[in-house]
């Protein structure tokens, strides 16, 4: 739902991602801005990992004033909550091209701040239009396995795993029939998850919003012989390849390898135009017999 004040527009992830500077920077140049973790976003109680990375890297982007997260490696020490919380940026090279900066998030706690994550980015300006030498092993049509339309798949926000991931109330996440099958018992024994990524209020798409999507759809996982249940992120990888043109986000996330309890899963974001605009790549806990 969004909000409307005169001809302003607010989007419900807007909202929850808004940050506030608080302070000059100290002597290492370091910014703290407050900000909320918002409830809504979460799976079963506890922030969504994209949604937390969104956050943060919206204050990246504020503290270097560079407009995309090129490349940002969060790695998780906590579960999140919604609350108040503080994020600090600290500054660590600023070039021509890029900058590269860390930042923590700090969740107020009845016993002070906890830290629930820690962030390294590197930061820069991507061009509306691609520049400089570009070669594509793959590209969306010929991109196996092939994603069914938009209208042909099965919304997140209508699904049985909306009793625990409320994060879909927000979003217009669609998945591939045949990958969504586990929730009804039927796993295909293939760890991959195909879907398209929106915002249920229809908000734009941009580079932030990539951030959330390489974590908004259920485990690839889920499709082997293992308990639909809470994976937990220890570690998780963004690069923006491009920005996003107009209309929802085509998204490929696989599993190759579960091993001694931890699976990796990569994740590949196509837009309408048929333009690679970002990849992922995240370490989990994998989810446990009850």
């Amino acid at each position: 739902m969004s909000i409307n004040a005169g001809s302003e527009r607010f989007y419900e992830f807007d909202v929850a991602t808004q940050v506030q500077q608080v302070a000059a920077a100290d002597i290492d140049g370091s910014v703290s801005y407050l900000t909320r973790v918002h409830s809504g976003w979460d799976i079963m109680g506890n922030a969504n990992g994209g949604y937390l990375l969104a956050l943060v890297g919206h204050a990246l982007t504020q503290a270097t004033q560079r407009n995309h997260c090129i490349t940002v490696t969060v790695h998780y020490l906590a579960p999140c909550p919604a609350g108040e919380a503080r994020i600090v940026v600290t500054p660590v090279r600023s070039g021509r091209l890029f900058a590269t900066a860390t930042a923590s998030l700090l969740l107020q706690t009845d016993n002070g701040e906890k830290e629930v994550l820690r962030v390294l980015a590197t930061l820069g300006n991507l061009q509306d239009e691609s520049s400089g030498p570009t070669q594509m092993s793959q590209t969306l049509e010929n991109h196996q396995p092939l994603i069914a339309p938009f209208e042909d798949c099965v919304s997140l926000s209508e699904s049985a795993t909306n009793n625990f991931a409320y994060i879909h109330d927000r979003l217009a996440t669609r998945a591939h029939p045949g990958d969504i099958a586990f929730r009804d018992g039927e796993k295909s024994g293939v760890a991959l998850l195909r879907g398209w990524f929106a915002f249920k209020d229809q908000r734009p798409i941009d580079t932030r919003a990539l951030l959330l999507a390489s974590d908004a759809f259920p485990p690839s996982v889920f499709n082997l012989n293992v308990p639909t249940g809470w994976v937990p992120t220890i570690e998780l990888t963004v690069h923006t390849r491009a920005i996003p043109a107009g209309g929802p986000i085509a998204c490929f996330f696989t599993t190759r390898y579960l091993q001694n309890g931890l699976l990796e899963e990569d994740g590949e974001m196509w837009d309408v135009d048929g333009v690679l605009v970002a990849q992922s790549r995240q370490l989990a806990l994998a989810p446990r017999q009850k």
